[in-house]
């Protein structure tokens, strides 16, 4: 969409203001480790609405981004509460899937994905009325029509998505207006961070996602987490 910067700014806080706060909706904020999260994150503060902050910790973290998921509790005075899937749970999927099969079969990753991500969310996600997450149309083809507002069908709940319109240059101006620390990853090369065996740098002239799953088709490029009708 073709908004000023401050005309998205001013309508993310006009959709968390009176479409959560003033209807006092129980929400709760994903923090998967990235800017655009410290930016919801930001907003809701702003907005002045009372919600959660979850974290999924997969097990595969980057020892970078559970420094910043520290670094982000101090700078906004908040508690990240963490979900994952149960031990065995996971030894059950390490056994089944392999150090490699990720990389040899599109259904082990997704599965993974599954058992790290989805598994969590939906228990992170019990007791509230909507979620917020930091998910932008500007980052991927499978995220191309993502709105402001939207009824999750996965998860039966409402999810906002404030940061909807922001372009990379808005994501970067923001936080460096607001000097919000930085995942340490970003300087590094990275510009999309998920766990470490799914995720790289970025080559010259690549894509804000190219770094996430690597080695499967753009349209594949999902964990389940997020999934929106193109």
């Amino acid at each position: 969409m073709n908004q000023s910067y401050e005309l998205k700014i001013t309508e993310a806080l006009h959709m968390l203001h009176t479409l959560i706060g003033e209807k006092h909706l129980n929400v709760t904020l994903a923090f998967s480790h990235q800017s655009e999260d410290a930016i919801a994150l930001s907003l809701a503060q702003k907005a002045g609405i009372d919600f959660r902050v979850f974290t999924l910790d997969t097990h595969k973290l980057f020892e970078e981004s559970l420094a910043y998921e520290k670094e982000v509790e101090a700078f906004f005075g908040i508690k990240i509460e963490r979900f994952s899937a149960e031990d065995a749970t996971i030894k059950a999927l390490e056994e089944s899937v392999g150090e490699y099969g990720i990389f040899d079969d599109i259904n082990l990753r997704k599965e993974c994905c599954r058992v790290r991500k989805i598994l969590p969310l939906h228990e992170a996600l019990k007791g509230y009325q909507c979620w917020i997450s930091g998910i932008r149309s500007a980052q991927s083809i499978t995220r191309a029509n993502t709105p402001l507002m939207e009824y999750d069908e996965n998860f039966k709940l409402l999810k906002f998505n404030p940061l909807a319109h922001f372009s990379d240059e808005d994501v970067e101006r923001y936080m460096q207006e607001h000097a919000i620390p930085k995942n340490g990853l970003y300087a590094k090369g990275f510009k999309s961070i998920g766990c470490q065996p799914c995720t790289r740098a970025l080559r010259d002239g690549e894509d804000i996602r190219a770094g996430r799953w690597w080695w499967e088709n753009p349209e594949h490029k999902e964990c389940g987490l997020h999934l929106h009708k193109n």
